[in-house]
């Protein structure tokens, strides 16, 4: 083959898979569908191991659509739920005690509640959230990924024999309920702001020249709380990935800080202030 290198990278050998699979089952007549039967026949053709299969079939059965957007504060700045859910091969007690270990181990998190098959978190507060923190920058300990949840819950159920679906949430409303504030303190500034400048200068157009600061502030805080649910989406998928293998995946790997508020702000206010 020419122009082929030597060593294949991760998304070259993700597109050739899936063209393999792609002209592997384009032999076949898909129009009605298959069975689960003819499924695991199909993965065997194309060389996937029947455990793999058999647990992507369990995940697709299982998976659950999100919610759609409940308002305009899901609209505009995202929800305040964040959820991941995976099948996982193992007992259930044995995923819950993993599950307890890397929530101690990895995240600023103790046992709220615990029941079969359902366990919630609550943030660690006071001399033990620092002295977990300290710990952290001394081992060099990767971040925690859910300290800004208010209550973080798995809810384990098991499937077939040896298999377990597992749903993560992390609720972050009083986060986002604190952007929000910070939105309308930042509009309150503004309106007295303008009121005076209205009632000081001579022109009537004095009392808006504050508005374009307060929309490049409101919008640059109103962006600020995506990162942190995507980040919080990236503590519950590291859980998973844990559960799962062992190990965390690359493309779950912590991303680099975002640029911060004031990048936010003067991003937005350089909008604001186009003609």
């Amino acid at each position: 083959m020419p122009n082929l290198p030597e060593r294949v990278d991760r998304a070259a050998i993700e597109r050739i898979i899936q063209r393999a699979a792609e002209l592997q089952t384009g032999e076949r007549d898909l129009d009605d569908g298959l069975t689960k039967d003819e499924l695991l026949a199909l993965g065997k053709d194309v060389g996937i191991p029947e455990r793999h299969l058999r647990q992507a079939l369990l995940e697709e059965r299982s998976r659950t659509e999100l919610p759609p957007s409940k308002g305009w504060l899901d609209s505009a700045m995202g929800s305040a739920v964040i959820s991941a859910e995976r099948v996982i091969q193992g007992e259930g007690a044995t995923i819950e005690q993993r599950l307890l270990r890397w929530m101690d181990d990895q995240e600023l998190l103790t046992v709220q509640r615990q029941q079969p098959g359902r366990i919630t978190w609550e943030p660690v507060r006071g001399m033990q959230s620092a002295l977990k923190r300290s710990a952290a920058v001394l081992t060099g300990k990767s971040p925690f990924m859910l300290s800004r949840a208010q209550l973080v819950s798995a809810t384990i159920s098991p499937l077939e024999p040896g298999f377990c679906h597992v749903a993560l949430s992390a609720d972050l409303r009083p986060t986002r309920s604190g952007y929000v504030g910070g939105i309308m303190a930042i509009a309150s500034a503004g309106g007295a702001a303008g009121i005076i400048l209205g009632v000081l200068s001579p022109f009537a157009w004095a009392a808006f020249l504050p508005a374009p600061l307060v929309i490049g502030f409101g919008l640059g805080m109103s962006r600020l709380f995506r990162p942190v649910a995507q980040r919080a989406l990236l503590g519950l998928e590291r859980a998973l990935d844990h559960l799962e293998r062992g190990a965390v995946k690359p493309i779950h790997a912590v991303p680099a800080d975002a640029a911060g508020l004031m990048g936010a702000v003067l991003s937005e206010v350089r909008k604001a202030l186009k003609p």
